[in-house]
């Protein structure tokens, strides 16, 4: 029997579709794995921006968690927007030790702006960073949590995404704890629709992780996916509009 790989997303859920859970199942699905969920928040946003967030219970969120894992099983995880210290603090202790890559997009801000984690939140990342296998901060989030030193200091391995830094080549940086930094460089694509990307990159690095890839490979394969989306963009909404998950093949 040819199992797909389990991959559990722990993030918050994004009612229009283009970033959080929902990104995050898509991406898992069209690359072949079996996409689980803990929701952390429950959002009302759309291409403009997050109009409300209500964030469940931390035993909520380890509820899920502990349902998905105790039965189906887990290949690797990804985490993105917590909504809490305490469901952030809640997950570290549930991952500590699990035995399975763990993929940590820091989501603090979305695309059109809204803040998704307050400074107490922020703080409790730093178990999470030094549990996940990668970190992946766009600019803003590196800079939150202190830059390239402070992450190098702490033995954290991340990947430093380029795609909101200026210029018409995206440059992304992947470092790990006691190697060369690898570089990726691409032309940028000029559109407005990049709603999820972060989710969609971190999601499908686990997916990759999962079936068995070697970090590096499942970097530049996830690169590839996220590429081929924002030219699929179906050009839904008014602002910064999803992906075309949907159109990869």
């Amino acid at each position: 029997m040819n199992q797909a790989p389990r991959i559990l997303s722990i993030a918050g859920s994004d009612s229009s579709g283009g970033a959080g859970i929902q990104a995050d199942i898509k991406t898992v699905t069209l690359l072949g794995g079996y996409a689980m969920t803990a929701i952390t928040a429950i959002t009302a946003q759309n291409t403009k921006g997050v109009t409300a967030v209500e964030t469940l219970s931390a035993a909520m969120v380890a509820a899920q968690i502990d349902a998905c894992i105790s039965d189906i099983g887990v290949d690797a995880i990804k985490i993105g927007m917590l909504g809490s210290a305490e469901i952030a603090h809640m997950v570290a202790d549930r991952l500590a030790g699990v035995g399975v890559p763990v993929i940590f997009d820091p989501v603090m801000v979305s695309t059109a702006g809204a803040v998704l984690a307050d400074a107490d939140t922020v703080a409790a990342f730093e178990r999470l960073m030094a549990i996940a296998c990668l970190t992946t901060p766009n600019v803003d989030e590196l800079a939150a949590l202190g830059g390239d030193e402070a992450l190098m200091a702490k033995g954290i391995g991340y990947i430093a995404k380029g795609g909101d830094a200026p210029g018409e080549t995206v440059i992304d940086r992947l470092v790990l704890p006691g190697h060369e930094p690898q570089i990726w460089t691409a032309p940028r694509i000029e559109t407005r629709h990049t709603h999820g990307t972060g989710c969609t990159l971190s999601s499908a690095i686990a997916t990759f992780l999962g079936q068995g890839a070697p970090l590096a490979e499942a970097i530049e394969d996830a690169r590839d996916f996220v590429r081929a989306a924002l030219l699929a963009a179906p050009g839904f909404g008014e602002g910064h509009g999803p992906m075309g998950h949907h159109a990869v093949r």
